[in-house]
């Protein structure tokens, strides 16, 4: 079985699904949200990655790295072009061994199912009635073989399964990979497909074709949709209900529910860390609007969480 890259894996995770879960992130997303909380995980091959405040400024990195341009200046490491961005890395060894407090440090990581399969059996004791494994990323179905493979294996080892996802992919991995499903979690960020390009890089005709026939076709998948509230997106009660509209269609499910969130700006230090900038800016989402919104989404659709 061909390995899978994950930047990162969560012990005792009470946000990502029912009970506690440990939360494995694939690395690679079709997808470039302005608002991404996890831009370490859009990219589909290992980076660099640099946290300011652990970094000494010592100068070991530029010492040991200097084949990879790595280079200390105004306070900041950098590497690649001359814009800090780019160009080949060293390896994982390489980094550990030039960098004393891993400030610098490579994101993403390759395991074999059965290295993740050990990970989730030492964990499965703490599981309790309900928890168990979640994929989430970036995107579990950008990879898709290695995302099944781990489902499945997971299942024989009686440890139940969730995944958070943008359900963009082709009908047949959607539907390969749902039938080792236990809890679906997956986003509605906008019924309209060309807002929904201009914010997310791609339309949303795939994604909401296929959340109608997973809704259809598997009614014994627990379903969560998630609509993140954006400002300048979706902030707005026409969209709202646009969302919800096309959720009542499925109303009678006893297992589907709609869950808002509320925009946040958790992820721009890790934009820092790549030498990004956070697309959106300084915006901000008050909670009075939110909680507007969020009642307008329950006149429309009964099962908001």
């Amino acid at each position: 079985m061909k390995e899978g890259i994950i930047t990162n894996i969560q012990h005792f995770s009470l946000e990502d699904g029912p009970g506690i879960r440990t939360v494995i992130f694939f690395k690679g997303c079709p997808f470039r949200c302005k608002w991404c909380a996890n831009p370490e995980t859009q990219k589909f091959h290992l980076e660099l990655g640099w946290s300011k405040g652990s970094c000494l400024k010592c100068g070991s990195c530029v010492k040991q790295l200097y084949k990879y341009n790595i280079s200390l200046k105004n306070e900041e490491v950098n590497w690649g072009d001359k814009s800090g961005r780019g160009g080949s890395i060293p390896s994982p060894d390489e980094v550990e061994l030039a960098c004393p407090t891993k400030s610098l440090h490579i994101i993403g990581k390759k395991y074999k199912v059965s290295e993740l399969i050990d990970i989730l059996i030492e964990q499965k004791p703490f599981f309790d009635d309900t928890g168990g494994l979640t994929l989430s990323g970036g995107e579990p179905l950008a990879q898709p073989e290695f995302a099944e493979a781990l489902l499945k294996k997971a299942h024989e080892n009686g440890i139940r399964t969730a995944i958070e996802t943008t359900s963009y992919a082709e009908w047949n991995v959607v539907e390969g990979i749902v039938r080792h499903i236990d809890y679906y979690m997956t986003d509605i960020k906008v019924m309209d497909s060309e807002l929904h390009e201009k914010w997310t890089g791609l339309p949303n005709q795939r994604l909401l074709s296929n959340i109608g026939k997973l809704l259809k076709q598997f009614p014994e998948v627990h379903f969560r949709i998630r609509t993140p509230v954006i400002p300048e997106v979706n902030d707005n009660p026409e969209a709202i209900i646009a969302i919800g509209r096309f959720l009542k269609t499925f109303e009678n499910r006893d297992n589907l529910e709609w869950e808002l969130l509320k925009y946040h700006r958790l992820g721009v230090p890790k934009y820092e860390a790549l030498h990004r900038e956070y697309p959106m800016g300084k915006v901000e989402l008050s909670q009075e609007k939110f909680s507007e919104l969020k009642s307008v989404a329950g006149f429309v659709f009964k099962s908001i969480v």
